[in-house]
């Protein structure tokens, strides 16, 4: 008896159903694999999701707090979600959130008795252009020479990661921190404001205003329907006119910027100061963020709260003794299975019998 090969076979569209419930199942195959993973080291699952859920969402420190993780999440999901709709791979989010708080650092501790309606648009631009410069040093080499801008962002994070850690132990160490590798605190005048007596800054309104922005740019403009174009078929786009390298320059230098912009919310709204390892990887998560949201700027809000809520949650729940790296499990799981839907949402499965079988391909997943 002979086998049949499984071949892929393109979609003509891709399910308007399969689109819905590929981001929802990708979300419960995580935790079943969580699930799994915590009964195997002699946990009961249920219990350890009930409180992680129910403490993130159901309390007013709980939700304040997962609100408090979600600004930086939300920001860097929109930014890196401006360059995948051109198909422009940023995995740079990282190194440029953390250009972004670099930039506006500088410009807090060079400006320390400025009032606020002064330093804080100051901090705001400079932390957009910090993340701009490092979205266009690999755009560059890609618009004109075609360089993949894949390993030229991933490696530029390192970079600006190590950057700030100089300037954190060495520079701009302060000299009354007990020997900490930080900055000093921020004045008054370089803190955004928070929302009553919680930690929720005025970096949530930057988001929120981003995403409505981007989402009428992606849908009602010109210069939107231009990158989807150069992103769906960069022939079409060229025969069209379309100005492949400037749009990448552009979409590339946006993409950082939003991304710095994030930097900038987390050092001045959150920290107060500039010290090492103050994103536990955002920019990474980010891009899970923007890809289960399907790249719409809306639902890339409602992600991100969802993702600041894991990630309290499983601060939460060390206390019971759950390793804290089961966040970055679930998330990574998240990752895996929605590209695994994305192929099925653009895919089907065929299977193509041997010649002489006499039987026609069967297609799976119509």
């Amino acid at each position: 008896m002979k086998i049949g090969l499984i071949t892929l076979e393109k979609r003509a569209a891709p399910s308007p159903i399969m689109a819905v419930m590929v981001p929802v199942v990708s979300v419960f195959m995580a935790l079943l694999v969580g699930a799994i993973f915590l009964k195997i080291t002699g946990r009961e699952p249920l219990p350890i999701y009930f409180e992680m859920f129910s403490r993130a969402f159901g309390t007013r420190y709980g939700l304040s707090e997962t609100i408090v993780k979600s600004i930086p999440l939300m920001l860097a999901g929109l930014g890196v979600a401006v360059a995948f709709r051109m198909q422009l791979w940023n995995i740079g989010g990282e190194g440029q959130l953390f250009m972004g708080a670099f930039a506006a650092t500088w410009v807090a501790l060079s400006f320390p008795d400025q009032a606020a309606y002064l330093l804080l648009p100051l901090m705001f631009f400079a932390g957009c252009a910090g993340g701009a410069v490092w979205g266009l040093l690999p755009a560059i080499p890609r618009a004109y020479m075609g360089v993949n801008e894949i390993i030229t962002t991933l490696m530029l994070n390192y970079v600006a990661i190590l950057w700030v850690e100089y300037l954190v132990y060495g520079p701009w160490k302060d000299p009354h921190g007990y020997n900490f590798p930080l900055t000093a605190k921020f004045t008054a005048g370089a803190i955004l404001p928070t929302m009553g007596d919680s930690r929720i800054h005025a970096g949530l309104l930057f988001g929120l205003t981003i995403a409505v922005v981007l989402w009428v740019v992606f849908n009602r403009t010109k210069w939107g329907y231009e990158v989807r174009v150069i992103g769906d078929s960069p022939g079409a786009a060229r025969f069209a006119g379309m100005n492949i390298p400037r749009n990448i320059l552009v979409v590339m230098a946006v993409s950082g910027a939003i991304c710095g912009l994030a930097g900038m919310a987390e050092v001045s709204g959150l920290m107060h100061r500039l010290q090492p390892g103050f994103s536990p990887g955002y920019g990474y998560t980010a891009i899970i963020i923007a890809w289960l949201a399907k790249l719409n700027p809306l639902a890339i809000v409602l992600v991100a709260f969802l993702f600041g809520g894991l990630q309290v949650g499983g601060y939460i729940v060390q206390t019971t003794g759950v390793p804290a790296t089961m966040v970055a499990m679930l998330q990574g799981s998240v990752l895996f299975f929605i590209l695994g839907g994305d192929i099925l949402l653009r895919y089907r499965l065929r299977w193509r019998r041997s010649p002489d079988s006499g039987a026609p391909g069967k297609g799976v997943g119509a």
